[in-house]
């Protein structure tokens, strides 16, 4: 177990589906949050995740019954983005596979949760995705998720919300939250602070020179550079990234590890190279103290994978008040039209 700092005190209880390696757990217990059960699939991102928290996932929520699912007050899941995803979805065409709801192994795993909500009734739900779906098949998706969680019960609201003021990545997710007959969830002003300096890349760079092996060879990098040439003189804008320290990195994906050419580094009198591990955590958010057990191509993928960790921190912190008594005389969060999503200022590199 990594030597965590103490967490605060216990205020509600949450259970952590499609957990990943715990991004979404972070976030929820530095709110006040204790997690009474997780689920996760993938065997090496369960590892991780029991390397840190000392407990280790369920398998296949598909496979788990509601009944053995322990009384919550908060279900947070991070479910499967692929089938929704801009890059998942222009794959599964190209290899005219279905995507969204038609892929009948992701795609229908958010029914799973409301399998769950239905059963356990808890006071609130806390989804995040991708922004690609609100716009997935002309908006019919997250229109289909909004009505099964107002039919089970649930008054949502949603955002657009960028991770820029809290790490120094240009990623932008969807995250819904629904609040058992209501009233309407309120997002955080803290999640676009005033007076900040926002953090730059050379926050998150490790100091001095790091492992050769993440830099570039001359072949790969010669292909990058003839890639994203062929792309330019046809008026695309596909091609390598090259992030400069005082300025910010596009949005890390879980195929970093294939050529990192999303983000790359500069190097004095040497060709470019990837982020390392420790930097890919710490563009996510993820704590110091967050032990990382796996390989680099695992741990790509899994911070690729994951979400910024103080964003769920300032959405969980927003949320307890809500799980009070009396939270019903709280206001509403969006005076707009009912459901009105608001996409919040993020910066393009």
């Amino acid at each position: 177990m990594p030597n965590r700092p103490p967490l605060p005190p216990e205020q509600f209880t949450f259970i952590d589906l499609f957990a990943g390696i715990g991004g979404m757990r972070i976030g929820f217990e530095e709110a006040g949050g204790r997690c009474v059960f997780s689920s996760e699939w993938d065997r090496w991102a369960a590892l991780t995740y029991e390397v840190n928290f000392g407990e280790k996932p369920r398998g296949d929520i598909r496979k788990i019954h509601e009944d053995l699912v322990p009384d919550h007050d908060v279900l947070v899941a991070g479910f499967p983005c692929q089938p929704f995803s801009i890059a998942g979805v222009s794959k599964k065409n190209a290899l005219a596979r279905p995507h969204g709801f038609l892929d009948e192994t992701q795609g229908t795993l958010f029914f799973d949760i409301e399998r769950i909500l239905r059963a356990k009734r808890p006071r609130a739900v806390v989804l995040e995705n991708v922004k690609n779906l609100l716009s997935h098949d002309r908006g019919r998706t997250f229109e289909v998720i909004r009505r099964h969680l107002a039919a089970a019960g649930y008054v949502v609201s949603w955002q657009l919300v960028s991770a820029r003021p809290f790490v120094p990545q240009s990623r932008v997710r969807l995250f819904i939250v629904g609040l058992r007959g209501g009233p309407r969830f309120r997002f955080p002003s803290s999640l676009t602070p005033d007076g900040i300096r926002y953090p730059e890349l050379a926050d998150i760079l490790e100091p001095g020179p790091v492992d050769p092996r993440y830099t570039l060879s001359d072949k790969l990098w010669a292909y990058l550079q003839r890639y994203a040439q062929k792309h330019r003189a046809k008026g695309n804008g596909f091609g390598y990234g090259l992030a400069l320290p005082d300025g910010i990195a596009r949005t890390l994906s879980a195929r970093y590890y294939k050529d990192g050419s999303e983000i790359l580094i500069p190097q004095d009198g040497a060709n470019p190279r990837r982020l390392t591990p420790v930097e890919c955590r710490r563009l996510m958010g993820f704590p110091e103290w967050f032990q990382i057990p796996v390989s680099d191509t695992q741990a790509y993928r899994q911070f690729g994978n994951s979400v910024v960790v103080p964003v769920v921190t300032q959405i969980a912190k927003a949320l307890v008040p809500y799980l009070r008594e009396g939270a019903d005389e709280l206001p509403e969060a969006i005076p707009e039209r009912e459901g009105e999503g608001q996409q919040l200022r993020f910066e393009l590199v």
